[in-house]
């Protein structure tokens, strides 16, 4: 870390420290290789000459292994013929900035240090960080910055120094993964194609690590959004995440709905009932969106859904209340209205809120139905009222067949970008039986979408673009504008294929596998939108978060897609609708949960489905 740019750690939205350089015998080693082991941890390798006269080849190796808990362990290896006597230099600093000043380029400069136990120590009016050593240093230059030690290596010896970072005297941060009992299973995916195991293992590796709990409730575990910007809760993207990972339990959604139960807006206000969430960036046309209103309207969908995974109806009803008060916030916040705005009031209709509300008024219904409660006959009704609007008054006419528009401003014009978060007009939710809600669009209109987001302008061939390429504003770099973001291609990958649009599907689905190939198969959360050539890698996005948790997420819901499993575990029975034209060939699942048991399916290269584990007494159908 040369305290340039993004390096550091970071805790709790700011950087306790940007620089940490090794030099031994008065030389840094020169970088050969840069691994990432895991979601948690990467090594980097360093080599050099030590001994004078003895030639080209390097004889002392320097390995750091550098861990998101805080800790980095240097290690020393000798190879030369004689002892060596190396010292060893550490060279500290940071400047205790936040996420926000990083990211914008108006990070300070380094603070001061001072000598703090055995290491040192910075401080600030917005906190403190210090860095102890084990061993102890033999000298420590608090002007400077410096750790020193020095080491006598006997031939093929080793020497080693493990530096812990620390934030306000507290501990370091250890993932809940490490400490507790993972709410995810121990899914694993073979296959034809090459990407499938490593994509899965990876995605639940990068879920697993980014597990946090709730200090006031220890038993419930939800979803970091990511690291490095946002490492703590978000709301929307928390529940995003645990509705994409559904297939491996239900545990992580029940931990993550209750967690945000406790957060609900009360009283009887206009925003009672309310997911509180930051408002989102939402591009050059439009204003910030409110991820408030997302989860709102994400709450009462993953329960529903994850009550037909087989969430225990006991823990369903539990949770009940808080998805009534969600569903009573969106009746209320749209009134005599046909569509929702956001943010309210007055906001913009937004294309993706209109999908959002309506499958939570749909998969909603049936909750409340299931459980005896009253208000489903009232959602269905604005539903199909919604649906009648929405596809005259949100589809744009045009010469190449139309586009359903991005939103309609508060004026009543339409703003007919061709974007990416039309993907949620094919996400319709998981009903009973198997069958998925009606959508927004009609059958003619999702054709067509379906042939936009096949189209050269919106599939890069790493995945599906955020905004078309012909469009005014068009960046590759634009998180809201160009650049490639996995969840939305998992979810257009997902929407097509239920539709039916395999071909548009399998070719989505294999340009991200081809970019999770070249990511390591840990997928950030979006990277650039530029149009893929032979020979040529997909090109990081500098604000991306990597490990992301709508990514890991993405992961885990592309391979379910392939096989099609629908659920239905309150009616004992579910159903497989795998993709038939198989676009990676074979592709076996095992370790999935469906109903509180272990699932494994397997699909031919010829699409056709075989269970081979399930709950006993589980009605299989096709």
């Amino acid at each position: 870390m040369t305290g340039h740019g993004l390096e550091g750690f970071y805790r709790a939205g700011r950087r306790v420290l940007s620089r940490c350089q090794v030099r031994v015998a008065g030389r840094e080693p020169t970088a050969v290789q840069a691994r990432t082991g895991a979601a948690d941890h990467t090594r980097f390798v360093g080599t050099l000459r030590a001994t004078p006269g003895a030639g080209p080849d390097p004889d002392v190796v320097v390995e750091r292994i550098r861990h998101a808990d805080g800790t980095e362990r240097i290690t020393l290896h000798s190879a030369a013929l004689r002892p060596l006597r190396l010292p060893v230099e550490v060279a500290l600093g940071t400047d205790l900035a936040d996420l926000g000043a990083i990211a914008s380029g108006r990070a300070g400069p380094e603070l001061a240090a001072s000598v703090h136990d055995s290491g040192l120590r910075w401080s600030c009016a917005e906190g403190s960080a210090s860095v102890t050593a084990d061993p102890p240093p033999a000298d420590a230059l608090a002007a400077a910055g410096l750790l020193r030690w020095e080491f006598q290596l006997p031939p093929g010896g080793t020497a080693s120094v493990e530096l812990r970072v620390k934030s306000d005297g507290a501990g370091p941060v250890r993932a809940v993964g490490r400490a507790a009992t993972s709410p995810l299973a121990a899914a694993r995916a073979t296959g034809d194609h090459p990407g499938v195991r490593p994509l899965l293992h990876t995605s639940v590796e990068d879920l697993q690590a980014l597990l946090m709990r709730d200090s006031a409730h220890p038993a419930d575990t939800h979803l970091a959004a990511g690291a490095p910007w946002r490492c703590g809760m978000a709301p929307a993207e928390a529940l995003a995440a645990a509705r994409m990972a559904l297939p491996l339990g239900t545990r992580l959604a029940a931990g993550t709905l209750r967690t945000l139960a406790r957060t609900q807006l009360p009283g009887s206000a206009t925003q009672s009932g309310m997911i509180p969430g930051p408002r989102r960036d939402a591009g050059a046309y439009l204003p910030p969106s409110c991820t408030g209103t997302e989860a709102t309207l994400l709450f009462p969908v993953l329960l529903a859904e994850a009550w037909r995974w087989g969430l225990p109806a006991n823990e369903t009803e539990e949770l009940l209340p808080a998805a009534e008060r969600c569903l009573t916030w969106l009746r209320r916040t749209a009134g005599e209205g046909t569509y929702l705005c956001d943010p309210q009031p007055g906001g913009p209709v937004r294309c993706e809120t209109q999908a959002h509300a309506h499958r939570a008024a749909l998969l909603g219904a049936e909750l409340l139905d299931a459980y005896g409660r009253s208000g489903g006959i009232e959602l269905r009704q604005w539903a199909r009222e919604l649906r009648t609007a929405f596809r005259e008054d949100f589809w744009v006419e045009d010469r190449g067949g139309g586009r359903p528009a991005s939103a309609r401003a508060p004026d009543g014009r339409l703003v007919a970008q061709l974007s990416a978060t039309a993907v949620h007009l094919l996400d319709t939710g998981l009903l009973g039986g198997g069958e998925h809600a009606p959508g927004l669009l009609d059958r003619v209109q999702t054709e067509q979408l379906a042939r936009l987001f096949g189209s050269p302008a919106m599939d890069s061939g790493w995945g599906l673009r955020g905004l078309g390429t012909k469009e005014a504003g068009y960046n590759p770099f634009g998180h809201r504008a160009g650049a490639v973001r996995v969840q939305e291609t998992a979810i257009a990958v997902a929407g097509l294929a239920a539709a039916g649009y395999e071909r548009e599907a399998g070719s989505l689905l294999r340009g991200v596998l081809a970019a999770a190939e070249a990511f390591g198969h840990r997928l950030p959360e979006m990277y650039a939108g530029e149009q893929r050539t032979d020979g040529g890698l997909p090109l990081p996005h500098p604000a991306a978060c990597r490990p992301a948790s709508t990514a890991a997420g993405a992961g885990v819901l592309l391979l379910a897609t392939l096989v099609g499993i629908r659920p239905d575990a309150p009616a004992g029975a579910v159903t497989l609708r795998p993709l038939r034209s198989a676009p990676l060939g074979e592709i076996s699942l095992t370790g999935l949960r469906v109903a509180g048991s272990p699932f494994s399916v397997r699909v031919s290269r010829l699409g056709l489905a075989m269970v081979e584990e399930a709950a006993h007494g589980l009605q299989l159908g096709a």
